[in-house]
């Protein structure tokens, strides 16, 4: 955003329904200028990614600024996909943020060392999760240069 009010692209995959209301709702409370989309499992992120299968029109799956990624997932892991994510020349310049319900020392070096730009433990209080959203925000798309 660097200053500018262009919508930025967040792509979440998390297989919790209920996350995703709460993060979508949460980013409607931090008023930020975000375009979420969620997905549902490991695979179907990286067909949004690559423009594969239900989302080969780009217009209804833009590129993201930024991805919201969750660990424990079906048909493919976070970690799976946040190795196939950072070793693709393609993808890897798109930070990703794990948002996990773990606070296991393990899980977090393991998620840096695949390259993660942050691990971040999801809150329990929704105002707790509003707080975060701005954070993320304002740190990701006002403070921090991103590659276009």
């Amino acid at each position: 955003m660097q200053g500018s009010q262009a919508t930025i692209t967040i792509l979440m995959a998390d297989d919790d329904e209920d996350d995703g209301v709460l993060v979508r709702e949460a980013l409607a409370e931090s008023q930020l200028p975000i375009d979420l989309h969620i997905v549902n499992n490991g695979e179907e992120l990286l067909d949004y990614l690559h423009n594969r299968g239900l989302y080969t029109d780009q217009s209804q799956a833009p590129r993201p600024g930024l991805i919201l990624l969750d660990l424990n997932m079906p048909k493919k892991s976070g970690w799976e996909v946040l190795q196939d994510i950072k070793t693709d020349p393609k993808l890897r310049s798109i930070p990703v943020i794990v948002l996990s319900s773990s606070d296991d020392q393990q899980d977090i070096h393991h998620s840096y060392d695949l390259g993660a730009n942050s691990f971040i433990t999801k809150p329990v209080s929704f105002i707790a999760l509003v707080e975060i959203i701005k954070n993320i925000g304002k740190y990701w798309f006002e403070i921090v240069q991103l590659p276009l």
